[in-house]
């Protein structure tokens, strides 16, 4: 199984002392927590895509880019890829050539945003937010795997005999993620390829990501790609860890009553009551991670939010420590003793994909209608 981090990368004045980082110090941050996740053992770091204030990672594959010649084994990935506001030519050309620089320790997991007034900065409609969705990833699967291209669509000017530059590495487009908290749709497409399908797992009780997780899996099943209980799932996670819970909630409670997401709102005894949220020892993480499972099923990726709210480095990179020397590696254990042989342990990387050979449905831009079209030859 995966275990990583994620970061939103937010810019938000730490409550306990008024200090606001500069962009400078916030995009080094999150080089130095990619480069943290790495040492204590952890095997993904995903960063997310925001082109608003406070966020600052509005060029994802800039930064992975720079993080993968100052790594050698961390899966390089991100927690959102606009597959809305962003070209989809553009993606692939990005994450193609990403691929190559990181030598294919690359995947990505696209999202539609939910920041209404991004939309139009980038000539588009929040309403069209499905739509987009759906016509730019398949034009996506088309440009990695068609050497060619002629198309013509709904959100962006026709393409005559396109070819993208570069191909992916070793001719295998990178594995994609879908990344929902909210949209059937969206689910529905993750099932309908075969790829991934993560869920933030943050502000939403268990019975809501139980739901939607359930659906995925089901369409999993349905398309074809094998059983539900072996569909691709990642789940996400924020923790704060101390040596007692008391410890844990004094320290964190001022970064939780001021976040510019759920500050100002639930206590933090209600929020970690009905939500994932964890705050208390290493045990309780580990405890409470393991029961994700009870609900969402057998997973292969589990990311973390560490860094949000303004927490400082020094801070956040003690917590990673904590999670990769203490919490990590008993959730390694414990999740693979409970996992049917049948299910798989990882998500597809690079290396399992090339393996995999040329004929096998990933390479394929439809694999749920290919495999049926087969089948009735």
């Amino acid at each position: 199984m995966q275990f990583g981090i994620f970061t939103v990368g937010d810019v938000t004045t730490d409550p306990t002392n008024g200090r606001t980082p500069t962009e400078a110090e916030r995009i080094q941050a999150m080089v130095a927590i990619g480069e943290k996740a790495e040492e204590v053992g952890l095997d993904v770091f995903a960063t997310g895509e925001h082109h608003n204030p406070p966020f600052v990672p509005s060029s994802p594959t800039t930064m992975l880019g720079y993080l993968a010649a100052r790594t050698e084994r961390l899966i390089l990935s991100t927690a959102t890829t606009l597959i809305t506001t962003n070209d989809p030519v553009k993606i692939a050309e990005d994450f193609a050539m990403l691929q190559h620089l990181a030598g294919g320790r690359v995947d990505l997991m696209m999202g539609r945003g939910n920041t209404g007034p991004v939309y139009p900065w980038f000539g588009k409609d929040i309403r069209d937010g499905i739509p987009l969705a759906v016509e730019n990833y398949h034009l996506l699967r088309r440009l990695w795997r068609e050497q060619r291209i002629d198309w013509e669509g709904r959100f962006r000017g026709p393409l005559q005999g396109f070819t993208s530059t570069p191909a992916p590495l070793d001719g295998t487009p990178p594995f994609v993620w879908h990344g929902s908290i909210r949209s059937p749709e969206i689910a529905e497409q993750a099932a309908y390829y075969g790829d991934g399908f993560f869920h933030n797992n943050i502000f939403w009780n268990k019975e809501h990501t139980e739901q939607i997780v359930r659906l995925y899996r089901q369409r999993f099943e349905h398309y074809g790609h094998g059983s539900a209980d072996q569909a691709i799932v990642g789940l996400g996670g924020q923790v704060f860890m101390a040596e007692t819970e008391a410890e844990a909630k004094k320290r964190f409670r001022p970064y939780f009553d001021n976040a510019p997401v759920y500050g100002h709102g639930p206590s933090l005894e209600d929020f970690t009551e009905l939500t994932p949220l964890t705050v208390g020892t290493p045990e309780q993480v580990i405890e409470r991670t393991l029961g994700f499972a009870d609900y969402a099923g057998d997973y292969q990726r589990q990311l973390f939010l560490m860094d949000h709210a303004g927490l400082p480095l020094d801070v956040v990179l003690e917590q990673i420590e904590i999670l990769g020397r203490e919490v990590v590696p008993v959730l390694r254990k414990e999740f693979e003793l409970r996992r049917p042989e049948h299910v798989p342990s990882d998500p597809p990387t690079h290396t399992s994909l090339v393996a995999a050979g040329p004929d096998a449905p990933h390479h394929l831009v439809e694999p749920a209608r290919d495999r049926t079209a087969a089948k009735s030859n």
